[in-house]
């Protein structure tokens, strides 16, 4: 029911710390998503690029490698040879043609008998390059230096003769890490790599060779090189901390500007004008039920449809606060028919459960009364209702007969629709025994605070009294809210009044719960009432 108008009105938006706190929420999350969502960005960015410097460096391995094959294959059957003479001069050629060339040389049963550097020799392979397997097509080992350049590390490659086991060609190149470490160079997030055969590797932060368990674990990429028993590890950070720093930085100032741009829109959509069309819209009001009771059974007799707000921030706005500010702003015509809505939706529910003529009163305001559209707006809410389950009453407030203008030709159309009225707060208005005679009403509705004066003595107790006399002189019938207990029940069925409701019989509930309460009644229907 509408209560005075004097009521101090709730403000409808939430406090500004509210606001803000969710302002911050949402900057955090937002912070949240950034950080996550741009690292993974970075990352995967961070890792393309990774890959490409690896394939690249791998294909520049292969290639060298291939090269360095194809211009020393013609060299295989000159291990047949018997002098070095004959061989010599072609070794030096292609040693100062190929790349990164120490020495080549032709080796015999596995004892090398011809370098490039040298000229003619005897020395076996395996003192040079202990690990290198000779039975291999191919073997390639790092070794710490050569003869004849002692303290530097070198790449040992054997290429085994096709045909004669333990002939072949023996090469020993200059390990130039300078295109490595120019790759490296371009990419911050590697911190250096390595060269590794089968058992030694050779680093860009290490002068010397060291074996291969002493790298460092979880390399960033570990890349194999094709056709070669040859491996190549790059180190380094999956994603820089300079990068790290730099979308940090971004994302807090970010998520600042996302707190101060969210504190403004909640300003903005909290604005009160906006707040109730806005909570229509996002469905937050619903509708409570009270049932009341016929005094002299105990009978549950009707309904009365009270409009609940739960604000998404504020939570529970009280009736008072939004309705009167409804109709301050001129927002009661659409609530009401918001109202109307909720209850046709929830009595097809309902009526499964509630019996036939059960009466369902709803509060009418008077600026809606008074609208244009209100007739229609009734018809087409009784249309939307269960036909012929609900018997319907329109409780009006006195403040309806102020301005009486119409008022006796709107009120003989809501009988016509065979919709009775309640006069709602009788007492606490205006002239009200004025209205009771020039107009015709069905019910009168005793305000809660006359309720709570029984058994005291206050300026209202008579006035009850008179109230209650009144009503049945005028053969009306009396409803009497907000009785809490058994006392006020008494005190009120001995004065005559007709139906009650208040907390002593139940309080408000929502769909679900007026289900449960009607299956909960004894087959007669009837509530225990204070015996009189």
């Amino acid at each position: 029911m509408p209560l005075p108008t004097n009521v101090t009105r709730l403000r409808l938006v939430a406090p500004r710390r509210k606001m803000l706190g969710i302002s911050v929420a949402t900057g955090f999350i937002f912070f949240l998503l950034f950080m996550t969502i741009t690292l993974s960005i970075a990352r995967s960015h961070h890792a393309e690029s990774s890959n490409r410097l690896a394939i690249y460096a791998q294909n520049y391995v292969t290639n060298l490698l291939a090269e360095l094959r194809q211009r020393l294959q013609p060299l295989q059957d000159a291990t047949g040879v018997t002098s070095c003479d004959q061989a010599r001069n072609d070794l030096i050629e292609r040693a100062a043609f190929a790349p990164n060339v120490r020495a080549i040389m032709l080796v015999k049963n596995g004892v090398a008998f011809c370098s490039s550097a040298t000229g003619p020799m005897s020395l076996a392979v395996k003192r040079l390059s202990p690990l290198t397997d000779l039975v291999k097509r191919v073997d390639i080992r790092l070794i710490p230096d050569t003869p004849r350049v002692p303290g530097k590390p070198a790449i040992a490659v054997w290429l085994s003769h096709a045909s004669r086991p333990g002939d072949g060609v023996f090469v020993t190149l200059n390990v130039n890490l300078t295109p490595y470490l120019m790759l490296v160079s371009r990419h911050p997030d590697i911190a250096g790599m390595a060269i590794a055969t089968r058992d030694n590797a050779l680093t860009t932060w290490n002068n010397g060779v060291i074996p291969v368990a002493q790298l460092p674990e979880h390399p960033l990429r570990k890349i194999p090189v094709a056709d070669y028993p040859l491996t190549l590890y790059f180190y380094g950070e999956t994603l820089p901390s300079e990068d790290v720093h730099l979308i940090l930085l971004a994302g807090l100032l970010l998520s600042i500007i996302a707190v101060g741009v969210c504190f403004q829109g909640l300003m903005l959509c909290q604005r009160q004008e906006k707040a109730i069309a806005q909570g229509m819209k996002r469905g937050e009001f619903h509708v409570a039920y009270q049932p009341v009771i016929e005094a002299s059974t105990g009978r549950t007799y009707g309904l009365e449809a009270l409009l609940r707000w739960t604000h998404p921030i504020e939570g529970q706005i009280p009736p008072d606060a939004f309705i009167s500010y409804a109709e301050e702003q001129n927002l009661i015509v659409p609530l009401t028919r918001h109202l109307f809505q909720l209850i046709a939706r929830d009595a097809h529910q309902m009526c499964q459960v509630i019996p036939a003529g059960t009466r369902l009163g709803i509060n009418i305001s008077p600026l809606h009364l008074r609208h244009p559209t209100f007739r229609q707006d009734v018809l087409d809410w009784l249309a939307a209702m269960p036909q012929n389950h609900f018997d319907y009453i329109f409780e009006i407030t006195e403040r309806a007969m102020v301005d009486d203008r119409g008022a006796d030709e709107i009120f003989h159309w809501i009988h016509q629709q065979k919709i009775k009225i309640a006069i709602d707060d009788f007492g606490t208005g205006h002239s009200a025994l004025i209205y009771l005679e020039k107009f015709k009403f069905d019910y009168l509705k005793i305000d809660r605070c006359f309720v709570l004066s029984i058994g005291t003595e206050t300026v209202h107790s008579p006035v009850l009294d008179a109230i209650l006399s009144l009503a049945q002189k005028l053969n009306l019938s009396t409803v009497a809210e907000g009785v809490e207990n058994e006392e006020q029940a008494l005190w009120l069925i001995k004065g005559g009044v007709s139906h009650m409701q208040g907390y002593l019989f139940s309080r408000p509930r929502t769909v679900a719960q007026l289900v449960d309460y009607f299956n909960s009644l004894p087959a007669s229907g009837d509530r225990p009432i204070p015996a009189v």
